[in-house]
């Protein structure tokens, strides 16, 4: 190896050591604007609830539909847990 590769290897070392101290020193983003914005979760009644229910009962046993629902239902959890936080 010739000095020249070895100074080269040194700066480049020299320059990775020097980056990774510069990012750890970032706790936040660093785009201020971006602001987390939670979707509205649409109340229902029981009533309606019931009613829901028992239209899901009239499906198919593999219905795309109960499956769809099963989603929506993961996504209102997600959404009210981004509310709260």
């Amino acid at each position: 190896m010739t000095s020249n590769a070895r100074c080269s290897m040194r700066r480049l070392a020299a320059l990775v050591i020097a980056a990774i101290s510069l990012t750890g020193c970032a706790t936040v983003a660093s785009d201020d604007r971006v602001a987390t914005v939670c979707p509205p979760v649409v109340e229902y009644t029981r009533e309606f609830q019931a009613r829901a229910a028992d239209e899901i009962d009239l499906l198919p046993e593999s219905s795309a539909i109960a499956e769809m629902l099963a989603d929506y239902s993961v996504m209102r959890e997600q959404a009210r847990a981004c509310r709260a936080g």
